[in-house]
């Protein structure tokens, strides 16, 4: 009796699991297809407003974009995005973008983030997850012509775009990214 119990309960476990293990995985595939969708779309607005930038896509090592990145503060602010990692023009992985910073800052809003990797070392160090940016780091501000005399710093390039909000800021903070192969 206690055997027939035990493969029951075994029964309908490996049945649940085989009814939301696929479920999940879908959840996730159809959720880095909208973000890669995004990215494709963050690329093109980037592009548009820069027309310089269609040569750092094509020649960078590799880049990351962050095509919706909120960010909101009342004093202590905080910034969150999710983006898609590309190595020689082809996706090879998923990341998330993590910003804390405190000083006067009131407001919330949402912006496009791209990084491009000057190298293979650049590339790598992103994706031991162990890079960050402090508060020295800058970013260049996406306008016509905005790319053509940036330069890179130890190996990476930083642009963003703004896409909407208002945010009134002198804060000091940094962001922390973690990646994840694909």
């Amino acid at each position: 009796m206690k055997k027939n119990s035990m493969s029951r309960l075994s029964i309908i476990l490996l049945a649940f699991t085989a009814l939301i293990l696929p479920a999940t995985l879908i959840a996730q595939d159809s959720k880095d297809e909208k973000i890669i969708e995004d990215s494709r779309v963050a690329k093109e607005g980037f592009t548009k407003s820069d027309g310089l930038m269609k040569n750092l896509f094509d020649n960078s090592y590799g880049y990351v974009i962050f095509p919706n990145v909120g960010k909101g503060a009342i004093g202590v602010g905080g910034a969150a995005g999710n983006g898609v990692v590309y190595e020689n023009g082809n996706v090879i992985g998923t990341a998330k973008m993590k910003q804390v910073s405190v000083g006067f800052q009131f407001g919330g809003q949402a912006y496009r983030e791209v990084i491009f990797f000057e190298n293979k070392a650049a590339l790598d160090h992103f994706k031991e997850n162990k890079f960050e940016f402090d508060a020295q780091v800058s970013a260049v501000a996406v306008t016509a012509g905005a790319s053509a005399n940036v330069k890179y710093k130890e190996g990476v390039m930083i642009f963003t775009q703004e896409k909407g909000g208002l945010m009134y800021e002198a804060s000091v903070g940094g962001q922390k990214f973690s990646y994840t192969p694909l």
